[in-house]
């Protein structure tokens, strides 16, 4: 075969404008497949054992195939196969399902492919998607205590000015006294999620809706990604997330032979913070105009810490870099796991109170006019 071409992200876009058409049918077959980063995983894994050992790629290909539990990528190797025994190269194949794996996937393949070094490629992304995987877990188990904490409070006391508070609303209406204003507006929501239950559910239902659309334009999800960046306890854990990710990505796709300008551009498309992606854009901009990555990170200390910018200064200037950027991965990810083990202790207190708050508002506006009419015919 003559010498692999490696189509890496930048190329991607232009290959998006010669043929719209192509990439809006290939967009549709790939809306119903869906192939989780576990199964990735295992695939990857399982591939680079097989080539590893001497396998051929097309074999290697047909026995995961045989063996993969998942529909959707049996359906997607069963076509990988076919353009492999066509004489097509791997990475091409599954350039058709990039919106599926994504650029990091189609373009270590595609090095790996041209420099010889499959296998090794192979393990490098194998180890990047496990790393991602955990990462996610961290941050989706550090957010499941104070979102079922929240949940639990807003429902039982939703469930009580449903239920329990109409049963008790008219023995208030029957009392000769003033109600007090916490009493008249806990009446006013009861009334409300009572009487209006249906239209209150339509109205929250439409607001939630409004803002996933809103959140679709780029302008507003940027500015929606800047706030999380710089939220009070949470942005700190976004921010290390994200470090987490531009410097594992970066430091394995140069390790895995991709040119440094290609693979800042590759990092900047897999991340999904908009901000970190535009900073990445600019660094690349800055590399081709012949700067450093840590001339550009230097004066962005809330994005980038100081300690990021010494030591990708040192890998640049010792030839290092990939292994630096791994080295700062691991950091991160580290910070970002005590973190996430503080964060119960952290919210606890602040949770308590929001308990406390509205347990306290109900009971005051029950309590209340009750104390006050047995203090009339006390006084009586």
């Amino acid at each position: 075969m003559p010498p692999k071409k490696v189509i890496l992200a930048k190329e991607k876009d232009e290959n998006t404008k010669k043929s719209p058409l192509t990439v809006v049918s290939r967009w549709f077959k790939n809306l119903l497949l869906k192939v989780s980063s576990q199964d990735q995983l295992i695939f990857v894994k399982n591939l680079s054992i097989m080539v590893k050992a001497g396998l051929p790629v097309l074999d290697s290909l047909k026995m995961i195939q045989k063996e993969a539990k998942s529909r959707a990528l049996k359906k997607i190797l069963a076509n990988v196969v076919d353009d492999v025994s066509n004489g097509q190269y791997l990475s091409t194949s599954f350039d058709k399902y990039r919106s599926i794996f994504g650029d990091l996937f189609i373009n270590i393949l595609a090095v790996g492919e041209s420099s010889g070094i499959l296998s090794e490629n192979l393990l490098y992304l194998a180890e990047e998607l496990k790393k991602r995987s955990e990462l996610r877990r961290k941050i989706i188990g550090a957010l499941v205590y104070p979102a079922v904490i929240l949940f639990a409070t807003f429902g039982i006391t939703g469930l009580l000015m449903i239920f329990i508070f109409p049963k008790i609303l008219p023995i208030f209406k029957t009392l000769n006294v003033t109600l007090p204003i916490t009493t008249r507006i806990l009446i006013s929501v009861s009334n409300i999620l009572t009487e209006q239950g249906p239209a209150a559910v339509l109205v929250v239902a439409v607001f939630v809706v409004i803002m996933w659309l809103l959140l679709k334009i780029q302008k507003i999800r940027y500015w929606y990604h800047f706030l999380l960046l710089r939220a009070p306890i949470f942005g700190k854990m976004f921010r290390n997330a994200s470090l987490t990710n531009i410097n594992r990505t970066l430091g394995i796709t140069l390790k895995s032979g991709v040119k440094i300008v290609e693979a800042v551009s590759i990092t900047a498309q897999t991340l999904s913070n908009l901000v970190y992606q535009k900073n990445l854009l600019e660094v690349v901009e800055k590399i081709k105009r012949g700067e450093t990555i840590s001339g550009y990170l230097y004066p962005h200390t809330f994005l980038f810490p100081p300690m990021m910018a010494q030591m990708v200064s040192v890998g640049e200037n010792t030839g290092n870099l990939s292994e630096t950027l791994l080295y700062l991965s691991e950091f991160y990810e580290a910070e970002l796991g005590d973190l996430t083990k503080n964060l119960s202790n952290v919210l606890e207190p602040v949770l308590m109170v929001v308990m406390g708050v509205m347990v306290g508002f109900v009971a005051i506006s029950i309590i209340t006019p009750i104390y006050e009419v047995t203090s009339t015919f006390g006084g009586r």
